[in-house]
């Protein structure tokens, strides 16, 4: 979207700018770990030239003709089932799905270019903490091997109170992310993560965790490293706390 209302976003939009330019290469391809992707068991796309799926109502028309044409990697998508087999935890190939706007909405700012393969990975409907923690250890291979892993959701997601309304939870929860998560060894932060819910507004935050739940995949994948905060805005939405996190 563009207008008066693209200006909320400048900060955000900037820091997803940021991203590849800040490595040390182009990763070779990118997992994006999906919060509008949710099965019961964890599922990865292999569509080879992925669609569009545009998985939500009431925008304006040309929306629903937008093209992030990046291609797909059935091959990525086999390692990511072959690391999480390998690891105990059942995987599915999905030879169909299209990229989901938590994945073209943040790839166009990151890679307009829309040149690097891109697969995505669900969410579990069980909204476990541990089992998406343990689902990025496994994947933390991945790293080495060129793969860029990205976390796509939000850290406030509760649409009955979006705005002014989540002012106050959306900045106790926020705190508490930053707090836990930000300059924190890789034990402590993992632990923190695995008992969200008892963070300060947290179920206001979250009535539904999907849109944390990438966070965990990422902390996990992250093994050992540093994190840091990749972006952090106060008044997002008008009005809301809102942090993305950068491991390594």
């Amino acid at each position: 979207m563009d207008g008066p209302m693209r200006r909320g976003y400048d900060q955000l939009e900037a820091s997803l700018q940021a991203v590849i330019p800040s490595l040390e290469q182009p990763p070779k391809a990118i997992l994006v770990v999906s919060a509008h992707w949710e099965e019961a068991v964890p599922h990865v796309s292999t569509h080879l030239a992925p669609p569009m799926l545009y998985d939500y109502y009431g925008f304006p028309e040309h929306t629903y003709h937008i093209r992030y044409a990046a291609p797909g990697s059935p091959d990525l998508g086999l390692r990511v089932r072959d690391l999480l087999r390998a690891g105990g935890m059942d995987c599915r190939e999905d030879t169909q799905r299209g990229f989901d706007h938590g994945t073209f909405s943040m790839m166009q700012p990151i890679r307009p270019e829309a040149d690097i393969p891109i697969v995505q990975l669900s969410v579990l409907t069980s909204f476990d903490a541990a089992a998406h923690i343990a689902m990025g250890s496994l994947l933390k291979p991945l790293r080495d091997e060129g793969v860029l892993v990205l976390g796509s959701g939000l850290s406030y997601h509760n649409l009955r109170a979006f705005g002014a309304q989540g002012h106050t939870a959306s900045h106790a929860f926020d705190q508490w992310l930053r707090d836990n998560l930000a300059g924190v060894e890789a034990a402590p932060r993992l632990a923190a993560l695995e008992r969200w819910t008892t963070a300060p507004a947290a179920l206001q935050a979250h009535p539904r965790p999907e849109h944390l739940l990438p966070l965990m995949v990422i902390a996990g994948a992250a093994g050992q490293d540093p994190c840091s905060i990749q972006f952090h805005q106060d008044d997002f939405f008008g009005g809301l706390a809102v942090t993305s996190f950068r491991f390594g």
